[in-house]
């Protein structure tokens, strides 16, 4: 799809990438209170899982719960979120998203008018992407 921000760029720092899809770290400036916020992102351009055939379904799921696990490892989230919505950019893609109760916006979504000021840092705040990828790669099936 022609001006589709996944299908241009990345989303993210890349840690992790195979032919079906791929596992980004998001950076964007709105989200730098969240360091375990990831992105699980089609390689090609399609708008809905039923859009997809069922292996692939499959793989993307086990991607998204790999990612779930290696947050839960790493970071120690009181929950983690998960959401695809694809209503600004319609391109198949999971939010996979550590939350804390004391995060900007909890119990909110991240997308929420914020309700207090950043947290503290955390001992998952400096989860290197290097250690991520890594633990990721053991996750995933």
């Amino acid at each position: 799809m022609e001006n589709c921000e996944l299908c241009l760029n990345d989303g993210g720092l890349v840690i992790w990438r195979e032919p079906l899809c791929r596992v980004v770290r998001v950076r964007a400036p709105e989200f730098s209170d969240y360091p375990g916020f990831l992105r699980v992102v089609l390689e090609r351009h399609a708008s809905e899982m039923s859009d997809l055939a069922a292996a692939e379904r499959d793989r993307i799921m086990q991607l998204v719960y790999a990612c779930e696990r290696t947050l839960r490892a790493l970071f120690s989230p009181h929950k983690i979120n998960l959401a695809s919505f694809g209503n600004a950019v319609p391109h198949l893609h999971w939010h996979v998203i550590a939350r804390f109760r004391d995060d900007r916006h909890f119990p909110d979504s991240v997308w929420s008018v914020p309700r207090r000021a950043p947290r503290a840092a955390g001992d998952g705040d400096t989860v290197s992407d290097a250690a991520l990828a890594a633990r990721l790669g053991t996750e995933i099936p």
